[in-house]
């Protein structure tokens, strides 16, 4: 019990009328050109890699950055090394380092509130979700889908657009019944038939999350999957297409019918030998297995065929979503017939989550759910994200910035014929090919010796992912170091 001095206390408090800041308002500029003083990883770099190597596996870490001092497109680690920025935190930094929208995001005192009391929002809301839901989320969603769901992270979202895939087969396959006690018991203990033999399909160089299910459907690097019970789940063909695409049109018509075919050959099979394919799930563009594109011949069709079979279409917009393209959502390109049954977002959104049509809808409480169901504090963020993309025009700008950035790649393609091919992109979502895995890493290793931060997938590809800030000056900035570290090879 507390005592009465304690009482008196407590009933006496009241909060702050303003709570204090803390945060410093020195203005950052942004750096005009790289500027290298030391190896990357340099020597603050490596003893923070040794002390980190003693707690926790983590080789992955290229260099530990100092978020400080970077701003804008460039990237500044802890010896000082200033890089432009073409990766961006595997493509998640929606308009640049410290941007003033977002270090002002946070101003308020209901916006500090909503940092520091995270709610479960499945089931205790702040009175401004709904607001929030609103004028945020649902600003940007894909047209024709008016359904939202937050989550945290890529693979979380796609793993529950799954379940509504299943769940959506089921009730139908039910005829709208309630659960049997039979399917109440069995899928406690994982068995048929409240365990229904059900899959998605996936495609070869997918990559969509390391979850469990997500993992399922991924297939671009062996690391990835190595060790890993997996389910049995059905992989097709996505095309692979030769360049430049002009002077192979008849070529890659003929690879969209093929993966076409087969992804309804798969499908059909399904029916009689299972698991029963219930959806499937395609990134616009296969970014971490080798940027590899599809056409709109290619994407219309896999709509008509789950059109066909009464299935789920979703686009998974991890990676392409939030604007790198050129418009917010990279599928907007492809001229479908209607939006996707599901789009899943992350990273430039800066939160996960899921748009959906009504009709996948669960009619129980608790079938999408977990503690958190997203952020409100990522919400205050991306409306901040949202404002500038409109103020800025930045969509704009990254169609412009993109075209300096794929025509210069194709004029160092052609210049340098035994090192690079296929360039491609969208926006400044922009990748290019190199003769071997190795080269690809040489350059990248060279790029990083001159101030350009880059990144590769697939076998051998180097992968642009630069900011929504990043402008043409900047294309020009990465082209001119890109042909510097070619002549040299």
């Amino acid at each position: 019990m507390l005592s009465s001095a304690a009482l008196r206390q407590w009933r006496c408090w009241r909060p702050p009328a303003a709570l204090p800041r803390t945060l410093s308002t020195a203005p950052l500029q942004e750096p005009a050109e790289p500027r290298m003083v030391s190896a990357v990883p340099g020597p603050k770099s490596t003893k923070l890699h040794t002390e980190l190597s003693k707690m926790q596996s983590m080789d992955s870490v290229h260099f530990f950055a100092d978020y400080d001092r970077s701003f804008g497109n460039y990237i500044i680690d802890v010896d000082g090394n200033t890089m432009l920025d073409v990766f961006t935190q595997i493509s998640s930094v929606p308009i640049g380092y410290n941007h003033p929208a977002l270090l002002n995001a946070f101003n308020s005192d209901s916006a500090l509130r909503a940092l520091v009391n995270r709610p479960a929002l499945g089931v205790y809301p702040g009175a401004d979700w709904v607001d929030q839901l609103h004028n945020v989320m649902m600003s940007v969603a894909p047209e024709g889908l008016d359904q939202i769901t937050t989550m945290m992270c890529g693979s979380c979202s796609n793993e529950n657009a799954f379940k509504l895939m299943h769940f959506k087969h089921m009730e139908k396959e039910r005829g709208g019944r309630a659960f049997t006690e039979e399917e109440m018991q069995s899928c406690m203990i994982n068995q048929a038939p409240g365990t229904p033999d059900l899959s998605v399909l996936s495609f070869h160089g997918g990559f969509h999350g390391r979850t469990a299910a997500s993992l399922a459907c991924t297939h671009s690097k062996y690391i990835h999957k190595v060790d890993v019970p997996l389910a049995q789940w059905q992989v097709s063909d996505f095309p692979r297409y030769k360049y430049p695409l002009e002077e192979f049109q008849r070529e890659n018509e003929a690879e969209d019918e093929r993966c076409l075919a087969m992804a309804e050959d798969v499908i059909t099979e399904s029916r009689k030998t299972g698991p029963i394919i219930t959806g499937v799930i395609v990134e616009p563009i296969q970014a971490e297995g080798g940027d590899h594109h599809g056409s709109n011949r290619w994407f219309q069709g896999l709509q008509d065929i789950c059109a066909k079979h009464d299935i789920v279409y979703l686009i998974d917009e991890v990676q392409t979503g939030g604007g790198p393209t050129g418009k917010m959502w990279c599928h907007e390109w492809f001229d479908l017939k209607e939006s996707p049954d599901i789009v899943t977002f992350s990273k430039k959104m800066l939160t996960g989550g899921l748009y959906h049509k009504k009709d996948l809808r669960p009619k129980q409480a608790y079938r999408i759910f977990n503690t958190w169901v997203g952020d409100p504090g990522k919400l205050i963020l991306l409306d901040a994200v949202l404002k500038t993309i409109r103020s800025e025009n930045l969509l704009e700008e990254t169609q412009k910035a993109g075209s300096v950035l794929l025509d210069g790649l194709v004029d160092l393609q052609n210049r340098f014929p035994s090192l690079l091919n296929s360039a491609r992109g969208r926006g400044t979502f922009c990748a290019v090919n190199c003769d071997s895995g190795a080269r690809r890493d040489s350059i990248l290793n060279k790029l990083r010796e001159l101030g350009v931060h880059a990144g590769g997938c697939g076998e051998a590809a180097i992968r642009l992912r630069p900011a929504l800030v990043f402008k043409q000056h900047h294309a020009n900035i990465f082209l001119q170091k890109f042909e510097d570290v070619l002549k040299t090879l």
